[in-house]
């Protein structure tokens, strides 16, 4: 009979304990901070033809769980936007034409799903951005990217940038 006491006793405390703590809540906006951007070389499986890739990577937040696309196969269902800016005569423009080193500007990052009791989901996003026509004689083009993500809410993010990356020379760029 005090064991079954002391079990509800100890039972009871825990009970009591574990409710008493806060479910982590943050922002229905989603946000984001960038981390690295790696510029290195690949090989096209197709052709066989060396080519120079990037891999943008940033971490985010979205405090409702609203993050990511549910059908990944619809073309108007995009939320990673990227502009590519580029160093022109010392100063970053905005390239919105035919420019080899200009990605697709809309990315889908398919549905996430949360776990436990929070809806609050938080992670790291990796984009490989493949620059099939960057001829290697275009030594020194300077460029940095901004992106944004949009929860299904239609809620943007902040807006965050790359460090200033050197397209033909391999490594991983971070800002200071």
């Amino acid at each position: 009979m005090k064991k079954i006491k002391l079990s509800i006793i100890v039972f009871a405390v825990i009970a009591l304990t574990t409710a008493c703590f806060k479910v982590a809540t943050t922002s229905e906006i989603p946000s984001i901070k960038f981390t690295s951007f790696e510029v290195f070389d690949t090989v096209n499986a197709n052709t066989l033809n060396k080519h120079k890739a990037g891999r943008l990577k940033f971490r985010f937040e979205d405090g409702d769980g609203n993050f990511g696309v549910f059908d990944a196969d619809r073309s108007d269902s995009t939320n990673l936007k990227l502009a590519l800016y580029k160093k022109i005569d010392g100063e970053m423009r905005l390239i919105t034409d035919d420019d080899p080193l200009l990605p697709g500007p809309d990315y889908t990052v398919p549905y996430l799903k949360t776990i436990g009791q929070s809806k609050v989901l938080r992670g790291e996003i990796t984009v490989v951005i493949l620059y099939l026509f960057y001829h290697p004689n275009n030594q020194g083009d300077i460029i940095k990217y901004e992106f944004f993500i949009t929860d299904r809410a239609g809620n943007d993010s902040n807006i965050e940038e790359t460090a200033e990356i050197i397209v033909s020379e391999n490594g991983i760029y971070r800002k200071e």
